[in-house]
């Protein structure tokens, strides 16, 4: 069997299963994360077998936990979800400073830059780099997520997404990038 036709037609169909039991609470945060682990298994064993044919080029994404906030367990799910649907993720970890996500979204020439914070007292850098991201010209669109965050302050920083949770991060990309 080819490796794309197991990426398509076993892996991500698999994974979205994951994902819609996830959305109908019959599945939690430990079989989510289970899915999702499982799938990078696969993943790290079929990449080697892929050709540059058919495969054009992914999406690029920057994630971090903005500057003050230490906690990345939610983000590091959200950057292994988006790895495993295709899509070029760059992590650059936790209490990252806005200037260093805006520069390094604009050295890669990223489609997108995921945001997270799960203290209040922290999710106010979000408005930090959506603010910074304008100023100097980035063009990704700016998503967020986090315990604390929800649409209503997405309206308010005027990002361009908000996902509560990884599963919903997958399309809301997907979304933003009509794909």
């Amino acid at each position: 069997m080819e490796p794309q036709i197991i990426i398509e037609e076993h892996l991500i169909k698999g994974i979205n299963v994951v994902g819609e039991l996830y959305d109908k609470k019959k599945y939690f945060l430990p079989q989510l994360i289970a899915g999702a682990n499982a799938m990078e298994i696969g993943m790290k064993l079929i990449e080697p077998l892929l050709t540059g044919d058919g495969n054009e080029a992914k999406a690029k994404i920057v994630i971090a936990t903005v500057e003050g906030d230490i906690h990345d367990i939610g983000k590091n799910l959200v950057a292994l979800m988006l790895k495993n649907y295709g899509f070029e993720v760059i992590d650059l970890g936790k209490d990252v400073p806005a200037e260093t996500i805006i520069d390094k979204a604009v050295e890669v020439d990223a489609d997108i830059i995921g945001l997270s914070a799960l203290m209040t007292t922290t999710m106010m850098r979000m408005d930090d780099v959506v603010k910074l991201a304008k100023e100097k010209g980035c063009r990704a669109q700016i998503i967020i997520g986090g315990a604390c965050i929800n649409e209503s302050f997405k309206d308010e920083i005027h990002a361009d997404g908000y996902s509560a949770d990884a599963a919903d991060a997958v399309k809301l990309v997907q979304r933003l990038l009509k794909i």
